[in-house]
């Protein structure tokens, strides 16, 4: 028996109304306003940081970022392992981008995970991240941007610690460290 497609577009469109209509509802609205191309959009997460798109041109990072700042940050680099600042960091704060100072994780969801990379399990505020896939070198890693400059962190694994099961593996060189304060 020979199928009928005569009204195969109207099922076809349907169908893809159906599937749009469930992605946009089962989305986190805030992380999906973050992806919107608009610079001058002004979000402000749940800690009160302006999400407000930091646009810059590649001379303007230059005169900012190292050499190695700015081939990870903005060319996607990635330092070697065991070789930056905060893999092995123990003390208590908060870790920032380096190029915009938003705050991305805390020591508290900071874990040892032997990769050599500052991992953690979840970000500070989902809103401060963003993360696009990334299928260079023969795999599929799902990479992890700043939300407001949209500068290379690292990527993301499903292979972390409970609550989450995820491990965000992060350049240290994309990050800066803000100790908090142990007082009286």
């Amino acid at each position: 028996m020979i199928p009928n497609f005569k009204n195969s577009f109207g099922v076809t469109a349907l169908f893809a109304l159906f599937c749009f209509s469930n992605l946009a509802f089962s989305c986190n609205p805030t992380k999906e306003l973050n992806k919107a191309k608009n610079p001058n959009a002004v979000l402000v997460n749940m800690e009160g940081d302006t999400l407000k798109k930091v646009v810059k041109t590649a001379a303007e990072w230059k005169k900012i970022l190292s050499p190695i700042e700015y081939n990870v940050l903005r060319e996607q680099g990635t330092e070697r392992a065991f070789t930056g600042e905060y893999w092995d960091n123990k003390k208590e704060g908060i870790y920032k981008c380096r190029a915009c100072e938003l705050p991305l994780f805390t020591s508290d969801t900071k874990f040892k995970s032997g990769t050599g990379w500052p991992s953690f399990y979840t970000p500070i505020n989902e809103a401060n991240i963003e993360e696009d896939v990334d299928n260079t070198y023969g795999m599929r890693r799902v990479e992890v941007h700043c939300a407001r400059c949209g500068g290379h962190q690292g990527h993301v694994f499903p292979d972390g610690p409970q609550p989450t099961g995820l491990r965000y593996c992060i350049n240290s060189v994309s990050l800066t460290f803000e100790e908090t304060k142990q007082g009286n």
